[in-house]
């Protein structure tokens, strides 16, 4: 049963992707909780931004698989945080902005990246594959840029500027805690069993092709938007 469930899962994601393309933005809806919620509206939206941010958990998922020892998945967890509220604070604070399309393009290539050497592709290539923990933190830092894209998005106002930013970063962490925690029990829990194996060559590769995906997806959103 496992083993047919290890099979199915990449294929059950990969029907959802095109949902998920679409839930992984700025709304409305959102702008209105902004506007009229106060800095509790920022913590409410950074945690549902974080949630539906497909991109950086797949991009998480991966650097779990990665890892067995739960002190070295809090370790790597914190170095990404730091990455990404980083560059998510500094470039909001300082108007720093750039296309969505294309930071989100660099982001789908991390998804790429961890799929493809948590599937030995640096060993197949026989070279040696970057130190995990630096490449975890450039790449939280580019994540962290492609929040304050969508930050800078909303109107924010004058007032309270620094408080909003810190309200949204707190709320994008209570959300990453949120949804990493059913992710890192999935995966620790289905290690025990033996169509492990086939589960963590199906998602990896998974990982990859929804890294191909996402990153031609945003391509043809820039050059069509």
């Amino acid at each position: 049963m496992k083993n047919l469930t290890a099979k199915l899962l990449p294929t059950t994601l990969l029907c959802c992707l095109p949902l998920l393309l679409v839930a992984h933005g700025v709304s409305d809806a959102d702008q209105a909780t902004l506007a009229n919620g106060g800095l509790l509206a920022y913590i409410l939206v950074g945690a549902k931004h974080m949630v539906t941010g497909y991109d950086h958990l797949l991009f998480l998922a991966g650097v779990i698989f990665f890892l067995k020892d739960f002190k070295d998945i809090v370790r790597f967890i914190t170095v990404f945080t730091i990455g990404h509220s980083i560059t998510l604070t500094g470039a909001t604070y300082l108007g720093i902005r750039a296309d969505e399309h294309l930071i989100d393009a660099v982001i789908a290539l991390s998804v790429l990246y961890k799929g493809f050497e948590n599937l030995g592709g640096f060993e197949k290539m026989k070279v040696s594959s970057p130190n995990l923990l630096v490449m975890v933190f450039l790449f939280g830092l580019i994540h962290g840029f492609g929040l304050s894209t969508r930050l800078q998005s909303f109107d924010m106002g004058n007032t309270q500027f620094l408080a909003k930013i810190i309200c949204f970063n707190v709320g994008v962490e209570l959300g990453q805690i949120t949804a990493l925690i059913p992710i890192v029990f999935l995966i620790t829990r289905w290690r025990r069993h033996k169509s492990y194996d086939a589960f963590y060559k199906a998602v990896n590769t998974y990982l990859i092709i929804a890294g191909v995906g996402l990153f031609f997806w945003q391509l043809y959103g820039y050059f069509n938007g």
